[in-house]
Formats: C-alpha cells, structure tokens, sequence
C-alpha cells in the first residue's frame, strides 16, 4: 500500500539547445545538471543541498567527500 499524495511538486525542465537540465525543487531552491540521476537524487535528497544562497560551500565537491 503507498502512502497518500504529499503534495510536494519537482519540476526539471529541459533547456532546448543544450545537455542542461534546470530543476526546481518543492521548497524553490533551483539546480542545474546534465544528469538526470543526479537531478533526481539531488530533489530527493531534500533538504541535504538545499540551503538558501550564500550558505553552501563554493565550487562542487564530489559524492563522498567530507570538506
């Protein structure tokens, strides 16, 4: 038995032109990503990678390093 709707709305539109996948997550934080699993990922991950701007790390760190 799944549980009932959440009401949580993803969005990843598709950008023509380009590899680039924009996605807004339910709480309004955006990402960019050629990736569709790590899109995926980084939506479900909520609220981990979510943080409002100025409060994130600068550059991109790879999956599984601890800074």
């Amino acid at each position: 038995m799944s549980a009932g709707p959440t009401g949580e709305i993803y969005r990843i539109d598709w950008l023509p032109g380009t590899d680039i996948l924009h996605g807004t997550c339910h709480c309004g934080r955006e990402h960019t990503s050629q990736d569709p699993i790590e899109m995926w990922e980084w939506m479900l991950a909520h609220p981990q990678g979510h943080q409002p701007p100025g409060h994130e790390p600068q550059g991109h760190e790879p999956r599984g390093h601890d800074s």
